[in-house]
């Protein structure tokens, strides 16, 4: 039986070293992120020790600088922290993914503080990305604990010189980055603002920028100011913030010139630990982008603009800030890790959402009605996706009336109890539909509209939420409210009359009294016929022929229209050919009132139009 024999896996530098220059983060910006991130880390630590009076507290402001020099091809990054000494550095920067961050927090945090006091490096692989960029990088640190300052220089072939500096270095760390020559675009100043902007626009330290001979034509000195902002708005309590605040931030954040419709200020302590702020864009019109922008943030540092796992695709729409320092992310900080954090993070957030949405329509219901119309059909489809989310909002749900006016699910349905119980009429074309809507509105039945395609989807989800609720387009049902009450006579003779003019010998014809005298007709679709034709035009776009539905047509002739009367008696009278005329006449005005007609059918209309029209 051969020896059993047992080892430990090892990673030679030479060969991880490729890896950490191509693959070890998915955009080569990122590096730049990193090293201001380690730094910003080692001010965090800095002040934590003085807040703890391990050091004498002190009055120094504390600051980053980032120095470009084409000249020189460098990028230098210098802090005023922790520094490190000679022990630490050989130990965090020579052995590779040894996270000093990790070793503070457990030494001087306290356990429970889940935010790690605002320190953002967990795995120790930040510093080695300045060697996608880099073909040489010298660290120059100082430890706050007096030793002596210590001055590495490594090569991208992996192999470094350490040794003792006696220069007067101040306590802090500068990391020189010599940029490859083939990643010289770093060396534009440009592109590295850029680059700050995005990352690094909100870091909790100030960050300085500046290029090696860019001074002033005059010799002067430019004014030094910040990059950065270091207290974020979102890092303010919601009462200390003004409108006028949120609508500036918007703007500057995602380069919108338009205010958001409302925000949602979010700064969660418990289960959860994240701080951020929500904007609804307002949306003009039909062609802009639907698509949300929301930015993570890690600590104050950027992480990433693609967060579908944080916010539902239902409100794909929306655009803000979070910042959790719980997030799990992966070494790269570019991706998230699916686990139940994230779930209770994205409820949480949809919670926040509809309870926005209700203390808008209970507590600013005009400012609410104004901006509904912006929101509905955001609002509608993530009620059709989230059954939860409409129960939280249904009572803030609001129907717009063809006056323009608003009203909630609950007030409408109230008001109906007398004239139609449990049913919402509504339209979906109000130019279309502008007989059907007189014949309601004429009788006191207010009608909601509905004029978007995800409407008809909505709809349906609301009839399977609402008990014994009904959504019946007034071109689809006589009313009761609108008829008389008056019993009506068969007439065969009209009926078969109508059906021979319409073409249709299964045309579904009735009688009814309706109280307007105006209409002599009108032409019904059943809403079930209807929307399933609407369904189909809807995913097979212009296959779907007009009229798939005319089976489900019923002619409603109106018995106390005069013109119907006179049909009647020209039947009586024998005088088949003007009532043809007439009947024919009647049909099309009723067809056109309900539905585009078909071109046969227009050519039709037009021929009798004319026909009409010759004998006056």
């Amino acid at each position: 039986m051969s020896e059993m024999k047992k080892g430990s896996i090892s990673v030679e530098t030479q060969n991880i070293f490729p890896i950490i220059k191509r693959w070890l983060y998915s955009e080569k910006d990122i590096f730049l992120r990193e090293i201001v991130s380690n730094a910003t880390d080692a001010i965090t630590k800095m002040k934590r020790l003085s807040s703890l009076g391990q050091i004498p507290a002190t009055d120094e402001a504390y600051r980053i600088d980032i120095t470009l020099d084409k000249a020189e091809k460098t990028i230098t990054v210098s802090d005023n922290g922790i520094g490190m000494s000679e022990e630490e550095l050989t130990k965090y920067i020579c052995q590779i993914a040894l996270s000093g961050a990790v070793d503070f927090v457990q030494k001087y945090e306290d356990k429970n503080d889940t935010a790690a006091g605002g320190i953002i490096g967990h795995f120790g692989l930040g510093f080695y990305s300045a060697f996608m960029v880099s073909e040489t990088v010298e660290i120059l640190t100082k430890s706050y604990t007096d030793a002596p300052a210590v001055h590495w220089i490594c090569s991208d072939a992996d192999e470094y010189q350490i040794e003792l500096d006696e220069r007067e270095a101040g306590r802090g760390t500068t990391i020189v980055m010599h940029i490859a020559s083939d990643e010289e675009e770093y060396l534009n100043a440009f592109k590295l603002q850029a680059i700050l902007d995005k990352y690094c626009s909100f870091m909790p330290v100030e960050i300085f920028f500046k290029e090696i001979g860019e001074e002033k034509a005059d010799g002067e000195v430019a004014e030094e100011k910040p990059i950065n902002d270091t207290t974020p708005l979102w890092q303010k309590n919601a009462s200390e913030c003004s409108p006028e605040e949120y609508n500036a931030f918007y703007k500057k954040v995602f380069a919108d010139y338009k205010d958001p419709l409302f925000y949602i200020h979010i700064n969660a302590d418990y289960p959860l630990n994240f701080k951020g702020i929500l904007f609804f864009p307002n949306i003009t019109n039909d062609f802009e982008s639907l698509e949300g922008q929301v930015k993570l943030y890690y600590n104050q540092v950027f992480v990433a603009d693609n967060i579908k796992e944080v916010i539902p695709e239902y409100m794909l729409m929306l655009k803000g800030v979070l910042d959790c320092p719980e997030l799990p992310l992966n070494v790269s900080r570019s991706y998230l890790q699916t686990n139940s954090y994230v779930s209770k993070l994205s409820a949480h957030i949809v919670k926040k959402v509809a309870d926005k949405l209700n203390a808008l329509c209970n507590t600013d219901r005009e400012n609410y009605e104004k901006i509904w119309e912006g929101i509905k059909v955001f609002v509608e489809y993530a009620c059709i996706r989230d059954r939860k989310f409409y129960e939280r909002v249904k009572d803030s749900l609001l129907l717009k009336l063809t006056d323009g006016s608003h009203v909630t699910f609950k007030n409408y349905l109230e008001e109906a109890k007398e004239k139609h119980e449990n049913t919402v009429y509504y339209t979906s074309d109000k130019a279309l539909q502008a007989r059907y809507i007189s014949l309601f509105e004429e009788e006191g039945i207010r009608v909601a509209s509905f004029e978007k395609a995800v409407e008809t989807q909505f709809l349906s989800a609301l009839e399977q939420n609402m008990e014994n609720v009904k959504f019946v387009r007034v071109d689809a049902d006589v009313a009761s409210a609108l008829k008389t009450g008056e019993t009506t006579e068969e007439n065969e003779e009209l009926v078969a009359l109508f059906r021979k003019v319409s073409g249709n010998e299964k045309l579904q014809v009735k009688l009814e009294a309706l109280k307007s005298a105006k209409t002599p007709a009108i032409l019904n679709l059943d809403e079930n016929a209807r929307r399933f034709e609407d369904m189909m035009r809807m995913y097979n776009n212009a296959e779907v022929p007009v009229g798939l539905a005319k089976e489900g047509e019923t002619l409603v002739l109106n018995t106390a229209s005069t013109l119907i009367t006179k049909l009647a008696e020209d039947l009586k009278a024998k005088n088949n050919e003007r009532a043809e005329k007439l009947a024919a006449h009647i049909y099309r005005l009723s067809v056109i009132s309900q539905r585009r007609l078909t071109a046969e059918e227009m050519q039709d209309f037009l021929d009798e139009s004319f026909s009409l029209l010759e004998e006056i």
